[in-house]
């Protein structure tokens, strides 16, 4: 994220509390990866301030940080979102779901065997990981993160896609050289509107019903 560890450490409690609400009030067992989310994208913003407080460089808050953001989330989201799916969108969500495994392991792989190192840039934080093919896996993992909420037939997680799609082109511009740092925190922001979706799911259906007797 921008600006500095303590920014980084607040951004991250508070949405990592966020998270917290959000699995608690999670009813349905199939709803708790999604819900998850905010709780997930909150640690990782906490793991990025002992990234600045460490200075950068290959360490184990680094390695943590690249973890998370890059073969975790590939598979997470669209995982999370096939699960909350209706069924008329579940066919579709295999694309991103088999982009987001296949991105996944060639990033795990390349983190295993290459290592990542993170550099302080001003008020950001650029992370340096040796990619083959870069453009065609950070196209599998926007596919993979992206396309599965696009795709996934709910309304609100729809919506969750098009500001994190507006996110990464908004990062890209300005910090290109710093863009998965600098659109995890965008996401993780984004991922605030959650708990609304956590609560529409947790209603019962019929409960704003009012029965009057006569």
């Amino acid at each position: 994220m921008c600006f500095s560890a303590t920014a980084d450490l607040v951004a991250g409690c508070g949405i990592a509390a966020v998270g917290v609400a959000c699995v608690a009030r999670t009813r349905a067992a199939a709803d708790l990866p999604m819900a998850a989310l905010p709780l997930i994208l909150g640690v990782h913003q906490i793991v990025e301030s002992l990234v600045w407080r460490s200075g950068g460089g290959p360490g184990p808050a680094t390695v943590a940080w690249a973890a998370i953001a890059l073969p975790l989330l590939a598979v997470w989201v669209p995982a999370a979102v096939l699960c909350v799916a209706p069924p008329s969108a579940r066919r579709r969500l295999m694309i991103p779901l088999v982009a987001g495994l296949l991105t996944a392991a060639v990033l795990s792989y390349r983190l295993a065997t290459h290592g990542v190192t993170a550099e302080i840039r001003g008020h950001t934080v650029g992370y340096a990981v040796s990619l083959p093919a870069s453009e065609l896996l950070v196209a599998g993992y926007l596919l993979a993160t992206i396309g599965s909420l696009l795709l996934s037939g709910d309304r609100h997680l729809r919506v969750l896609g098009i500001l994190v799609t507006v996110g990464a082109a908004t990062c890209w511009a300005l910090w290109e050289a710093e863009f998965i740092s600098t659109w995890c925190a965008f996401a993780a922001v984004c991922s605030l509107m959650m708990y609304g979706w956590v609560r529409g799911r947790s209603v019962p259906a019929g409960a704003s019903r009012v029965s009057v007797g006569r």
